[in-house]
């Protein structure tokens, strides 16, 4: 990556750090050596440079140890999804494991993990620090990912957690495009704190968590140590009428035609022209019948299936899969960390850091359905799949032929029991290093670390089926008799009789799926004064890192070779490092305004090097303000999932040609295109998944970005020591992301609309779409490109306020809010994503307003909180909702909306409870009055945004903590 936009700035921030690092040695000899600092000096992230101002040029969210407890939730990811800044991301109620297959971008489906999202930009766009160093990406034994699992950090071991709402590459490097969280651990801990938790919520899933931490040391020494478990089970999908069906409203109209009594689609080459069974290319007169409820020996009549005992398929024989599903996913995590300092000199300290964390967790789905013949359009072995007319159990007394007269065959046997997916995963970190105080001039302060940290994780997949064997068993029966244990398969039986123990022991296997990730990596830095400029002094960081990345997949055998019935995946084994140098300057040019600087060099062996840099300026024109903006250029690296991985993807697309359970003719703007791809009036889409051949590509090079930032901070000192108010300060942030060459796959649903009004055939946006006799689509290719732009900008507010002492009790107000301006991404072909500021889609959505509002009260050892979360309303397409139309898209209706929800969390608090000093108990309710997500008919599960949302009905929960 080398554009020589990038230059210009890399060689304008390269003079002026390069000027501010050799003043001191052209000025005249100034006698600051024995100049004493009245100011204690940190380092917050977003700078390297240790600052003594509480306002830097970046904006930076904090939330300490306090804060973090007066949300009532015990996992870092759910905390920070709750950022008024969040987007959609991973959590625990998400429940799609992989029967929905593997994303397209290679980092698996990352089941049972919490991830991050800020600007909306996705997780693999903000950088997950722990103490400043970068923290390992998950693997939740489905790819190679590209972002962290928060929750892979135990909530006991944290401090503080820090939220740069900026870019920061030249700073820290890769990734740092949306934003840096930066979670800082407990260090100078002295005494033991036993924690103990317990919630529900007002459908079940009950939480349980416990932790230990002990602190302590001597004059050179201090360590701190902490062992914690938590437990929160699951919630059937069942359990809620929202989610209780496919697509709300809709009943079974949004099921699956993979049924227990099974559907047929074939054709019967005796037939005469033009009757019921005809053999006609167009499919016209097939067979589309599925057995009577209450069979137990099925009667197949030709001429009128009607007669005998079958019917012809509709809607209303769908499948409801959904309360299979779960609502909230079961999961379990145990961890381990220590944190050891010791001063070797007066300038010189040994660190070292371990954690170990083991997370298992469970995802589920309806039994699997067996689909066989050309069009279950698998892409894969079940396509090939012939029926023998000797087949005992065949009620047809013809051979079913994949290349003539075969549609498909399909079961879904419920005696088998439910897909279940069971992750276990370990994450193992290990940090040895050395700082200290260098006593130079003002003194620098040093830093090396060597960082190992791995996430490896494990997946068992029961109640799967080997495709291979059901080739097998549904061939010819003298054939099957060869091959020990196989005996001829019944998919023809419906409930009335189900399959035999003996065929579900040959076809169904357990499917074990790994894959670790690797990081280790070694940095050093410095920082610390360069010279004065009247009583400030001008600062500078520098520093060195190497970091070697490994990532592995290893599906299953039956995956690899195409032989399961679930999604095919290829194994990935790569590796790649980088070797990057930084340096940063801040000087105060003024008595009022400080300008800073920075510029990083990365060099990759898959790519190449990158130069990235950032300017930013610090103005406070008078005691109460300040005005603050920044400038940064960023990249971000693609990851080994990205680049290597290949697998399948059963994508939700609703094919305006005739949807699931609303059959053609499609809109006139489209009719023409459906009819030349070979989808009729009367076409009606089987399933609402369309297997998608997904992958990486070696040759993408690295997203390239622009932001920048303005704000104000405005703290007045007419509001500081009243009657009315101790302290009250507003801040305004102005953010604006620019992303070009955006890695990622085609929208497929979009790209299947322009290609039908293009006329379906004959176009560049056409290319990836053929379809079957019947008029399913084929299973399109959509691998990874640089192939987007992407835009966004918006505005975050704070405001927060501390009242007086008054007799009665103490209160205080928090606001944070953020309105997004403008979202907009649009892909190589022109093609504009659907992805805008005011609309839900893929399941994720881009609310206008976001705001949170915390108010407390204190009295003595009491205090009450209360905080309120509101999103405010967005609207989803008709035109996606899977089943045509349903409830609040009736009539040709356009948009459905999604009402705006706010929820109101209450936590009451005792500290020194029962007159025991150290001990506080807390109780609270998130969600006070139960309500619910609003009803989203285009998401993929459970009837809601789960990443956007919370889980219908209340939360309550207590806690203990007694420290001594």
């Amino acid at each position: 990556m080398k554009p020589q936009r990038r230059n210009t700035l890399a060689y304008a921030i390269h003079a002026s750090l390069l000027v501010g690092l050799t003043l001191p040695l052209m000025a005249v000899a100034q006698d600051t050596q024995d100049q004493a600092k009245t100011l204690d000096t940190v380092t917050v992230t977003g700078t390297r440079i240790k600052q003594t101002n509480a306002v830097t040029a970046q904006p930076v969210f904090v939330l300490n140890r306090e804060k973090l407890e007066q949300t009532g939730v015990q996992t870092v990811g759910e905390i920070l999804q709750q950022l008024t800044a969040s987007g959609q991301a991973l959590n625990a109620k998400f429940n799609s494991s992989g029967n929905f297959g593997y994303p397209a971008d290679g980092g698996g489906i990352g089941a049972g993990s919490a991830q991050v999202d800020l600007r909306h930009l996705g997780s693999k766009r903000v950088l997950v620090l722990v103490d400043g160093i970068r923290w390992v990406n998950e693997s939740s034994a489905s790819g190679v990912s590209g972002s962290a699992d928060v929750n892979t950090i135990p909530l006991a071991i944290v401090e503080r957690i820090e939220v740069l709402e900026d870019g920061a590459s030249s700073i820290y490097g890769s990734d740092a495009i949306a934003g840096v969280v930066n979670v800082i651990t407990r260090r100078n801990f002295e005494g033991t704190e036993i924690h103990s938790y317990y919630g529900e919520y007002s459908k079940g899933g009950e939480t349980t968590e416990a932790s230990l931490t002990i602190g302590g040391g001597g004059e050179r020494f201090n360590a701190v140590f902490a062992a914690s478990y938590y437990e929160q089970k699951g919630i059937s999908s069942g359990d809620w009428e929202q989610s209780a069906y496919p697509t709300p409203g809709t009943g079974v109209r949004g099921g699956s035609s993979g049924t227990p009594q099974g559907r047929a689609i074939f054709c019967d080459p005796s037939r005469p022209a033009g009757s019921v069974g005809f053999c006609d290319p167009a499919t016209d007169f097939w067979y589309d019948v599925t057995l009577d409820d209450g069979t137990t020996s099925p009667v197949w009549n030709p001429a009128d299936p009607d007669a005998g005992t079958y019917h012809g398929f509709t809607g209303a024989d769908r499948f409801n899969f959904a309360p299979f599903n779960l609502l909230l996913t079961p999961s379990k995590r145990k961890a381990l960390f220590t944190s050891v300092n010791y001063d070797i000199s007066d300038n010189v300290r040994l660190h070292a850091k371990a954690l170990y964390n083991n997370r298992t967790s469970v995802n589920q789905a309806a039994p699997e359905p067996i689909f066989v013949g050309p069009f279950a359009g698998t892409g894969g072995i079940a396509d090939t799949i012939s029926i023998h007319e000797d087949n005992p159990y065949n009620p047809y007394g013809i051979t079913l032929d994949a290349n003539s007269n075969f549609g498909f065959v399909t079961k879904r046997p419920i005696e088998v029991g439910p897909r279940r997916f069971e992750q276990d995963v370990d994450t193992i970190y290990f940090n040895v290093g050395l700082d200290g105080l260098w006593n130079v001039g003002n003194g620098y302060n040093w830093d090396v670390n060597l960082v190992h940290s791995e996430n490896k994780a494990e997946q068992r997949f029961t109640n799967g089926y080997n495709v291979a064997k059901m080739k097998l068993a549904l061939g010819d029966p003298a054939v099957c008799a060869q091959v020990p244990g196989c005996v001829p398969l019944d998919l023809f039986g419906g409930q009335g009789r189900p399959m035999t123990q003996e065929m579900i022991d040959y076809i169904r296997t357990t499917q074990i799926d790994s894959s670790k990730q690797t990081l280790d990596l070694i940095s050093a830095n410095i920082t610390g004064d360069l010279f004065a400029i009247g009583d400030r002094y001008a600062g500078f960081a520098a520093g060195l890192e190497h970091r070697n990345y490994k990532g592995e997949f290893n599906p299953d055998p039956l995956r690899q070779s195409g032989e399961s019935q679930d999604s095919f995946a290829a194994a990935v084994s790569e590796d790649y490092d980088v070797s990057e140098v930084y340096v940063e300057g801040n000087f105060p040019l003024l008595d009022t305004l400080d300008v800073s600087a920075a510029i990083r060099y990365s060099d990759y062996s898959t790519f190449g090097d990158a130069t990235t840099g950032k300017i930013g300026f610090r103005w406070q024109p008078i005691e109460d303000l300040v005005l603050r903006g920044t400038y940064s250029e960023g990249f971000r690296a693609p990851n080994l999932g990205e680049l290597y991985g290949l697998t399948q993807f059963g994508a939700t697309l609703v094919d305006p040609c005739g949807s699931t359970g609303n059959p053609g003719p499609a809109s006139p703007d489209l009719a023409a295109g459906c009819l030349a791809q070979g989808a009729g009036p009367n076409f009606e889409q089987a399933n609402t998944q369309i297997t998608t051949f997904t992958g990486g590509n070696p040759n993408l090079e690295p997203e390239e970005s622009d932001s920048y930032t303005f704000g104000v901070v405005y703290a007045p000192s007419w509001a500081e020591g009243r009657a009315w108010s101790d302290r009250l300060d507003f801040e305004l942030s102005y953010y604006n992301h620019e992303i070009d060459g955006a890695i990622q796959a085609r929208d497929l649903q979009a790209l299947l609309l322009t290609c039908l009004r293009e006329g379906g055939v004959g176009t560049v946006n056409c290319a990836g779409f053929t379809r079957q006799a019947g008029g399913n689509l084929n299973p399109p290719e959509n691998f990874l490109d640089n192939l987007g732009t992407i835009e966004t900008d918006g505005l975050d507010i704070k405001v927060n306020w501390i009242g007086p002492e008054w007799g009665w009790g103490r209160l205080n107000a928090s606001l944070q809010a953020t309105t997004v301006f403008g979202y907009e991404a649009i892909d190589i072909d022109g093609n504009k994503s659907q992805r805008e500021v005011g609309i839900e889609v893929s399941d994720s959505a881009i609310p206008d307003w976001q705001t949170n509002l915390q108010v407390g009260w204190t009295l003595g050892d009491w205090n009450v909180n209360w905080t309120s979360r509101y999103i405010s309303a967005v609207d989803e397409a008709c035109s996606n909702v899977p089943v045509g139309e349903a409830p609040g898209c009736m009539g040709g209706v356009e948009f459905n909306t999604l009402g705006s929800t706010t929820v109101h969390d209450l936590q009451l608090g005792w500290r020194n409870a029962f007159a025991l000093e150290g001990l506080k108990l807390s109780a609270g309710v998130n969600n006070v009055f139960g309500k619910d997500p609003p009803v989203c008919l285009t998401c993929s599960l459970n009837g809601y945004d789960a990443g956007t949302y919370d889980l219908p009905g209340s939360f309550w929960y207590l806690s203990a903590d007694y420290r001594f």
